[in-house]
């Protein structure tokens, strides 16, 4: 692959391209009101430069004192619930932490700061923050034992604590002025809907504390609005843009096939892969032999790397599979004693050894700067998962040039989000020590699935259509590929019926997603359409029409809002694409009404195709996408006669030279 330019060491990316191409994105209301604080000074509180009892003022970098300005700039505006997206290892604690001081007080009495996370790691780790940078102020937890007064100026809550029985009901809301929820993309489950309705935060409203929610990934696996929570994204900086901006380590990436076959492993509630099917999948001797072979053909030469794992047993396993190669691998999980879990990342941190195995505990809030490998042995669904892992060995360290990420991709062609993916890739792609800009050159520049093509294009993009080779339409129309990418991302039984559409059948009505254009703006939008009787008894059904349920700027989100819709309205035996009916061969009523379509020279037989291959085709054929196909066709058979009338050309050309035999 030409366009990789690969050679052993750093692959170096332009910081000129990132200013001319990938602008850092602030969204800025117009002409804001000075209401608030809008400082330039970049401490906490109002320090005493000689007293020595006072730590030193922390200066921001420019783009962490831009992400205040753009907070306090939409505060101004009366904006009350705001989002902020920032990369892993940009420093979002000290952001938020910063951003206390320069809030100012809300009526006459609300001083105080909540900051909301969800893991004990991460509450240790904002109380360290704020002690060091507000010493005068008091600052309690209130997590487990630990139970906060409500005096404090700044309390630092888990949210499973804040919302156990009635511990939260010591928290006057009128005595807050802000609010933070670290690792925001979780503020509209449950427990966080809960603490935001006490605080007066679950609508937006002028009388209640500003709410800022930080996070790398700000956005939900399950396509849930995180505009139920959060009413403006007033700042983005993604871990490319830090990169680009060598806030950020380089990482260059190199992806291999484990053999683990994901097939049948079902899905939890979140959509992702469910642990227990997850780990029998993947946790065998031969796929932890490959990983550990991989490791050692790409990676040996690298002083720390971390491993992340399915669950305890396949951590312990696959820390076994090293050891037996003569690598001291170690392993952390939840049920290592506390002490042990400290000295043994401490020892990793001093670079005792090279390989440290975990599962679970080092997605979120965890700071060892030093990994400059990162091993992905455990498979997802979710993007926001793979990006909280690959963030983990991207933090800059004296020495450390780059940070090699290699993905185990599993053997499965639907379902699975691998590296390229985040970069819009074919999660089938296979890459070797490609850093971000030659992921992103390569969907620019990725050619099409199949040998005639004209104007590649990615399989989702609403640009020129990819051609294919196709014997005859019948081809064409059963062609699983269409549904390759959509499927990629969703369990259910997308058909694709146009460059930038699809649908989703069910027995009591369909789905479908469509790319349009409102204004300068792109969007997804997904309508749901229903089947009722109009009068009773009567085997006529009527339709409703067609009704928008979601929308968004990207394919990934919109899918996964669908499919949170069509799992709760839908039965799944009808559009899930693992149930057993899918398999068998097609049947007699399936078999006529294809071909009465005549789409094939000769009628088609129980053996040619099987249930599920004739039902996408009658969706196709029923809902809209025979057109498209016949517009795909037309053109193909253009692209063959062009070709075929440059080949007769060629052959008519006289030249000077040897002979061709």
């Amino acid at each position: 692959m030409e366009f990789f330019r690969l050679r052993s060491g750093l692959l170096p990316i332009s910081r000129a391209l990132l200013r001319a191409s990938r602008p850092c994105r602030i969204y800025r209301p117009l002409q804001p009101p000075l209401r608030f604080l809008r400082s330039t000074s970049t401490s906490a509180a109002p320090q005493l430069p000689d007293d020595p009892s006072f730590p030193p003022p922390i200066v921001l970098r420019d783009y962490q004192e831009e992400c205040i300005q753009s907070v306090l700039d939409y505060l101004n505006q009366a904006h009350k619930r705001l989002g902020v997206s920032l990369a892993t290892g940009s420093g979002k604690t000290v952001i938020f932490t910063q951003l206390i001081g320069r809030v100012p007080t809300r009526g006459k009495y609300g001083d105080k700061t909540l900051i909301i996370v969800h893991r004990k790691e991460l509450v240790e780790q904002a109380a360290r923050h704020c002690r060091l940078a507000y010493p005068d102020r008091t600052v309690e937890i209130e997590m487990g034992n630990s139970v906060a007064s409500g005096k404090g100026d700044i309390i630092i809550a888990s949210i499973r604590s804040l919302t156990s029985k009635d511990r939260i009901q010591k928290f006057d809301p009128n005595l807050f002025k802000l609010v933070l929820v670290d690792e925001a993309h979780h503020i509209v489950a449950p427990s966080y809907r809960v603490a935001l309705a006490h605080l007066g935060l679950d609508e937006p409203s002028p009388d209640s504390p500003a709410l800022v929610g930080v996070s790398a990934t700000l956005s939900r696996f399950d396509g849930l609005k995180l505009g139920a929570a959060i009413d403006h994204i007033v700042y983005h900086k993604d871990y490319i843009d830090m990169i680009e901006d060598k806030w950020l380590s380089n990482a260059i990436f190199t992806t291999v096939k484990s053999q683990a076959n994901l097939s049948k492993v079902k899905k939890d509630r979140s959509g992702d892969f469910a642990l227990g099917e997850l780990s029998a999948a993947v946790n065998t001797q031969m796929t932890n032999d490959i990983t550990v072979r991989a490791w050692l053909a790409h990676a040996q030469d690298r002083k720390s790397t971390l491993v992340f794992c399915v669950d305890i047993n396949h951590a312990k396993e696959l820390t076994e599979t090293f050891r037996n190669s003569g690598i001291d691998a170690r392993y952390i999980t939840s049920k290592t004693p506390k002490d042990v879990r400290s000295n043994q990342l401490l020892a990793f941190q001093n670079q005792e050894f090279p390989v440290l195995v975990n599962c679970g505990l080092f997605t979120e809030g965890t700071d060892i700067p030093i990994i400059d490998c990162i091993l992905l042995a455990r498979p997802t669904r979710s993007r926001n998962l793979l990006i909280q892992m690959i963030g983990r060995g991207l933090r800059l360290y004296p020495g450390k040039e780059d940070c090699h990420i290699i993905d185990m991709v599993a053997s499965l062609a639907t379902g699975i989000i691998t590296t390229p993916t985040l970069f819009g890739l074919h999660p089938d792609e296979i890459v070797n020590k490609a850093s971000p800009s030659d992921l992103k050159r390569q969907r620019e520049t990725s050619p099409p699935d199949h040998d005639v093509s004209v104007n590649p294009a990615l399989p989702d993009e609403d640009v020129k259509v990819t051609f294919t080779k196709y014997d005859t339409v019948f081809d064409l129309i059963q062609d699983i590929d269409l549904e390759k990418h959509i499927r990629s991302l969703s369990p259910f039984a997308w058909v694709r019926i146009g460059a930038a559409s699809y649908v989703l059948s069910g027995s009591s009505g369909w789905m479908s997603i469509k790319k349009v254009k409102e204004g300068d703006q792109e969007l997804y939008q997904v309508r749901v359409v229903s089947k009722f009787q109009s009068i009773a008894d009567s085997p006529t059904l009527s339709y409703t029409r067609p009704r928008l349920i979601a929308s968004a700027p990207d394919l990934e989100t919109v899918v996964h809002a669908a499919d949170t819709f069509a799992a709760r309205e839908f039965e799944l035996k009808y559009i899930r694409t693992d149930v057993g009916w899918r398999r068998s061969w097609a049947s007699e009523s399936q078999l006529r009404m294809l071909n009465r379509t005549r789409i094939k020279k000769k009628p088609l037989r129980s053996s040619d195709i099987t249930r599920g291959q004739a039902a996408d085709m009658i969706t196709r054929l029923k809902l809209g996408g025979k057109k498209w196909l016949d517009t795909l066709e037309s053109q193909r058979e253009k692209l063959a006669k062009r070709k075929e009338q440059e080949e007769l050309k060629k052959k008519q050309e006289v030249k000077v030279g040897p002979v061709e035999v």
